[in-house]
């Protein structure tokens, strides 16, 4: 960016503000542990590419998801490198979310001013919850479909409330179409939307706040 166009547009949305507070701001000192939640957005941000990738060949119904599936891994040129990326970031993004979130606890940065910045980390965390449980079905293989026959039944079980809530994730008594497109369009859809606008506002406190230094090494 030549310095005339950069002041020409910083007179106009004032991006060197936003640029400053981001890239420029005053941080503690920290370790390797602090890593983890730029490690959990990178594999979210990973996964958000190779999911849409993986949408262009993906047929969501009982008859063609798994045939797509491996007409993916087979047939599409490397599309057994895409899948198997979003497989496992699918754990990795699970596995450091919950080692983040356990750092947050082990050195208390849970605590005031940054109660709210904790507050939209859990929504981020079971919202990746909800990722992985939503997308393992999505290959439509026995392996899948069973495991969602445990999984959604395991949500069945909870008093009062554990039948409807059977029904609302099966659409219906049954694993079937219904029980896939939805899977599919809570996986696509309300969870990626559900996960930006906690993420927005996630990444909006810890600008804001800043970040808390190792126990012990405040200045």
């Amino acid at each position: 960016m030549s310095v005339g166009f950069g002041n020409w547009l910083d007179e106009r949305i004032g991006w060197r503000k936003v640029w400053d507070a981001i890239f420029l701001r005053k941080i503690p000192k920290v370790n390797w542990l602090y890593t983890l939640g730029s490690a959990t957005l990178f594999v979210a941000l990973l996964q958000g590419i190779t999911g849409i990738l993986l949408t262009i060949y993906y047929v969501p119904t009982p008859d063609h998801a798994y045939d797509s599936v491996v007409f993916i891994t087979t047939q599409v040129p490397g599309g057994w490198f895409i899948r198997g990326v979003h497989s496992w970031g699918a754990s990795a993004m699970v596995l450091l979310s919950v080692l983040h979130m356990v750092r947050v606890i082990m050195y208390g940065a849970y605590k005031y001013p940054r109660e709210v910045t904790w507050f939209t980390g859990v929504g981020l965390l079971l919202a990746t919850m909800g990722f992985g449980f939503t997308g393992y079905l999505l290959p439509w293989d026995q392996k899948a479909y069973w495991a969602t026959i445990v999984g959604t039944r395991i949500a069945g079980v909870a008093p009062f409330i554990g039948e409807p809530i059977l029904r609302i994730m099966r659409g219906g008594e049954d694993l079937s179409a219904v029980t896939l497109a939805r899977f599919f369009g809570t996986h696509v859809w309300v969870l990626p939307t559900i996960l930006l606008l906690f993420l927005g506002f996630h990444m909006y406190l810890v600008i804001r706040l800043g970040i808390s230094a190792v126990p012990g090494k405040e200045e």
